[in-house]
């Protein structure tokens, strides 16, 4: 990590690491779900990380925050690529060197113990990363002028293994395990006497809006948890919801810093910017971030979408396009692509399509010869009745497999 200095605003390393640094105020910045690595319908997506996360360094220096909460979801596989691992190198290297420190918890997609590698040493540099379960009730520990602020990191307890870890088998989902969780952290803070504490958690908590990009975390079928099993911590700064929301008072989502999924085409995406003062909380601040590619979905057919002008905005942008032909195209994605280069999704949705029809497959198909049906399937694959010369093809195609079948059961 190179550069250890700290200039006047920054916070202290925790207690084992050296003295304190007063600072009038803690200043946090909660971000969350980078998903390293993921990709956009096989768009390499790797490039957009790296510049929005490591542009969080021009942030976190104007702002002067003091310690970066990354509420899991670091890479979005548990065995990432090299190249995945060699951008979160680049953005750690960077935003420590603002001066802030950090605090990193893994997430559902991340593998804790690869996470954790090097994670003494990056903790006496500043870079805390808190992956072990039996140790969650260790704080990192940072001091302003009103005192010291415990920041505890839960890593992503999956039920049946956390709940060993935590000392209690009879746990039963994501609720036991983050209220038995919570109850250790409040015993540390009293036991500490710390009068502000802050928590990183990866779930889903009730009230929480999802999307179409995270995955999903139930154990048999109950996953969400109540926002209550959080109460009275300062701050609680969520991971796994791709949607920027505030579930309650000091208890939010920062949502991923990109677009994952066309469903968040809408999002504006952010970080928080948070302060606590002597009695807690004091404020919270949206910082909206620099989006470096659109996402937008394109309906019409394909010579519509690759002629009409008022679509040229769109040719920077990730396109998901549908198309209404009622012929399937020909060879629609390369020109569709000679047109928006970033076209990374393609349904064909024609006019005709047949597939709103309500009815069972048994419904639409009961008295009906083997030839209506074939022909029946050529008109809801092409969207075009089968031709009088294609229909008599597969009246001869069905006689032929008809006499197959009964010399093969002579």
């Amino acid at each position: 990590m190179g550069d250890n200095s700290c200039p006047a605003t920054c916070a202290p390393v925790p207690v084992l690491s050296g003295p304190a640094v007063n600072v009038r105020v803690m200043r946090l910045l909660h971000t969350s779900d980078w998903h390293i690595g993921r990709s956009l319908h096989g768009a390499d997506l790797l490039g957009d990380q790296e510049r929005v996360l490591t542009g969080l360094a021009e942030l976190i220096q104007a702002e002067a925050v003091d310690v970066v909460l990354v509420a899991g979801d670091i890479y979005d596989r548990a065995i990432p690529p090299a190249a995945a691992i060699a951008v979160l190198d680049s953005v750690l290297t960077t935003l420590r060197a603002t001066g802030a420190q950090l605090v990193i918890t893994p997430g559902n997609h991340d593998s804790a113990t690869r996470l954790a590698y090097a994670a003494g040493l990056l903790a006496s540099n500043g870079v805390h990363i808190r992956t072990r379960v039996e140790r969650l009730a260790e704080p990192v520990l940072l001091d302003d002028d009103d005192g010291t602020v415990g920041i505890y990191g839960i890593p992503y307890l999956e039920p049946d293994l956390a709940k060993h870890a935590l000392g209690d088998p009879g746990a039963r989902g994501h609720t036991d395990v983050l209220r038995i969780a919570l109850d250790q952290i409040r015993s540390d803070r009293d036991r500490r006497g710390l009068s502000r504490a802050v928590v990183l958690a990866h779930a889903f908590v009730a009230g929480g809006a999802r999307g179409e990009s995270e995955r999903d975390i139930s154990v048999g079928g109950v996953e969400v948890v109540p926002a209550a099993v959080f109460s009275g911590f300062d701050y609680v700064a969520l991971g796994h919801l791709h949607r920027p929301q505030e579930i309650a008072p000091g208890i939010a989502y920062s949502g991923s810093p990109l677009a994952y999924s066309f469903s968040e085409a809408d999002h504006v995406k952010s970080v928080r910017v948070v302060d606590l003062d002597a009695d807690g909380l004091a404020g919270v601040a949206i910082h909206e971030l620099d989006r470096p590619r659109g996402l937008v979905t394109l309906t019409g057919t394909l010579d519509d979408l690759t002629a009409e002008p008022s679509y040229d905005r769109h040719v920077d942008a990730y396109v998901s396009a549908q198309l209404l032909d009622a012929v399937r195209p020909v060879d629609a994605m390369r020109r569709l692509r000679a047109r928006f280069p970033y076209c990374v999704h393609l349904d064909w949705v024609p006019i005709l399509d047949q597939r709103d029809d309500d009815r069972s497959y048994v419904q639409r198909i009961v008295g009906r010869s083997d030839l209506d049906i074939a022909t029946d399937f050529v008109q809801h694959v092409r969207a075009t009745p089968a031709t009088k010369d294609e229909t008599r093809l597969l009246a001869r195609a069905l006689s032929a497999a008809g006499v197959a079948h009964e010399a093969g059961q002579s």
